[in-house]
């Protein structure tokens, strides 16, 4: 039978042991995050060191220690968005005395290490909590860190996560119908999708939003306009147009589903000898200085980037203090910016 450890007693990995009904090297395992223990038997051991209020010798020497740390976990350190997100991390950060430890996957896929020893050595070194930007995390790996009571904050998720994870994200529905309104406002009908990530939460919100703002000018949703770029890259935009010209009718205007896949649209119009926005109508969505600066500048939907990250950041620190949280889901204004890479069709279309 297992044996209840004193309120008083300062728990041990034996009393803890004794607890869950295991032996003390199986304790052992789950705290340095092995992998080689039953599902069933994990679960055991992490609900009595949990009761037990055990922490590791590293775990109580880092704490004690170590400053505020936040880890942030992006795919690459490759984009205008990621910057910008992490510039607003970066921002919150200076304020509130946090230090900031940038992490890369690598892949947008998953983590390279366990998430459970991923989530233990955070705690035994004394980590506040985690951001994600963009990184496709599954259950498993967020349930790694819930179980350890480690703040999470997902940032523009690539697929939902479950109620209880606190996520950041923008009002991407209603910027993809924006974005479409203003193609239609000129007088654009045939107007093109190219997406991101087909399974994306985000990119499915904007094709939705584009749809949406179609059916209700009455304007037939084209399937052969609607394409994937595969990722929110410049290549995307690439191979999204190259396939649009292979059309029997090209679209007049494209919606790109991110600035990077509309900045690729752009390159790729010059070497097929498209004038933008003369030939085509090109609008993006992320609002970056990239699309700014490019020729022509780039009409866009603005996501607040840098807000996005103070307020994962601000909603991180929140819950490592153990307030509560108004909602679980924080979700940012988009808003339009036109500049020169939209106009009305040409006569001759």
């Amino acid at each position: 039978m297992a044996t209840r450890v004193s309120e008083r007693a300062k728990p041990t990995l034996a009393t803890v042991a004794r607890q869950a009904g295991v032996s003390a090297p199986t304790v052992s395992k789950v705290v340095n995050g092995r992998e080689d223990v039953a599902p069933e038997t994990r679960a055991r051991v992490l609900a009595a060191l949990e009761e037990a209020g055990y922490q590791s010798p590293l775990q109580r020497r880092s704490t004690q220690e170590a400053g505020t740390v936040v880890e942030v976990v992006i795919d690459v350190l490759d984009s205008a968005y990621m910057i910008e997100v992490l510039n607003g991390v970066l921002q919150f950060a200076a304020g509130a005395d946090v230090e900031i430890l940038i992490s890369v996957t690598g892949k947008a896929t998953s983590s390279p290490r366990s998430p459970e020893r991923r989530a233990q050595r955070m705690l035994d070194e004394g980590r506040l909590g985690m951001i994600v930007v963009t990184s496709a995390f599954s259950e498993a790996q967020l349930n790694a860190f819930r179980r350890r009571k480690i703040p999470v904050v997902v940032i523009d998720p690539l697929n939902p996560p479950s109620a209880d994870v606190v996520s950041v994200g923008a009002t991407n529905w209603a910027g993809g119908k924006a974005a479409t309104e203003h193609l239609l406002e000129l007088g654009h009908r045939r107007i093109a999708y190219i997406g991101g990530i087909p399974g994306a939460e985000c990119n499915q919100a904007r094709l939705h939003g584009y749809m949406a703002a179609l059916m209700a000018q009455g304007v037939p949703v084209e399937p052969q306009y609607i394409v994937s770029g595969g990722k929110f890259h410049r290549e995307g935009g690439i191979a999204g147009l190259k396939t649009l010209l292979q059309l029997d009718q090209h679209p007049t205007a494209i919606f790109a589903g991110s600035d990077s896949i509309a900045l690729g649209v752009l390159s790729e119009a010059g070497r097929q000898g498209l004038r933008v926005p003369q030939d085509i109508s090109l609008i993006g969505f992320d609002g970056t200085a990239q699309g700014q600066e490019s020729v022509p500048s780039l009409s866009s939907v603005a996501q607040p980037l840098e807000e996005m990250g103070r307020a994962a950041l601000r909603s991180l620190l929140r819950q490592a203090r153990g307030e509560v949280l108004d909602s679980h889901r924080v979700e940012l204004a988009t808003h339009l910016i036109v500049r020169d890479s939209t106009a009305p069709p040409s006569v001759s279309v």
